[in-house]
């Protein structure tokens, strides 16, 4: 018991920190950041939504939202979005149920087995949602990998170029930690299933003894009861 305690907390620590890394990364403005510190007086960085310019000096910071959401953007813009969005709303649900699935809550207390069910069914959640956050995320990064190498190596120089910064850094740990987190309540929640079975399982059998004992003693009083009455109504006939 003590262990599975131990399981759902700290699937739930992990839950809790993965569902905010990966909505804080979705939502913030730095996943790509100019490389050429030493050169520019600003920084530029750029997110999925808008992006922003920081003076170096004074640290003023002015942002410009991009266009519409049905205006054209690159593939690679509309794919990470679309796949931490995904992640971020898969995530929240799976740490919701998860919070209805551990035992300090007061929820189905009589029910010990459909709450580690809850807690099985977030895993599962949260295990899908790393999927779409790892593959948004890294394939990000990898492709501004690719494009500044592929300047780089024809020497090309156009002013600025970037590298990916600490918003693509949080969806990896954010992903990473759903992929923990719901390996904990899946896999290691998994092997206390049988026993919290056999448990709910002697306690059905244990009260259904103590009915039947109830039926059998009910039944033995019945026929005299019934045994009585016929010969109340034998001596009635025969007077």
């Amino acid at each position: 018991a003590d262990m599975r305690f131990f399981l759902q907390y700290a699937g739930c620590f992990f839950a809790f920190f993965s569902t905010g890394f990966l909505i804080a990364s979705t939502w913030t403005d730095c996943w790509m950041v100019n490389a050429d510190d030493s050169l520019e007086v600003s920084t530029k960085c750029r997110g999925l939504w808008w992006e922003c310019v920081t003076n170096v000096f004074d640290g003023i910071q002015t942002c410009d939202e991009y266009d519409s959401i049905f205006a054209e953007h690159p593939v690679k813009l509309v794919l990470t979005r679309a796949m931490m969005i995904t992640a971020d709303i898969l995530a929240g649900f799976g740490f919701l149920f998860l919070v209805l699935g551990l035992d300090c809550v007061k929820f189905l207390p009589d029910e010990p087995l459909i709450k580690l069910r809850i807690c099985v069914v977030s895993g599962v959640t949260l295990l899908i949602a790393g999927l779409p956050g790892i593959t948004g995320s890294v394939w990000y990064a990898v492709d501004v990998y690719v494009e500044r190498s592929s300047l780089v190596f024809h020497n090309v120089f156009l002013g600025i170029q970037y590298k990916f910064g600490w918003s693509c850094w949080l969806g990896m740990a954010g992903s990473l930690g759903c992929f923990l987190s719901g390996s904990l309540l899946t896999c290691c929640m998994y092997l206390f299933r049988e026993t919290s079975s056999g448990r709910l399982h002697s306690a059905y059998f244990l009260r259904k003894g103590y009915s039947s004992a109830g039926t059998v003693v009910t039944n033995v009083h019945l026929p005299s009861s019934q045994t009585a009455t016929a010969k109340m109504y034998a001596v009635d006939t025969r007077v």
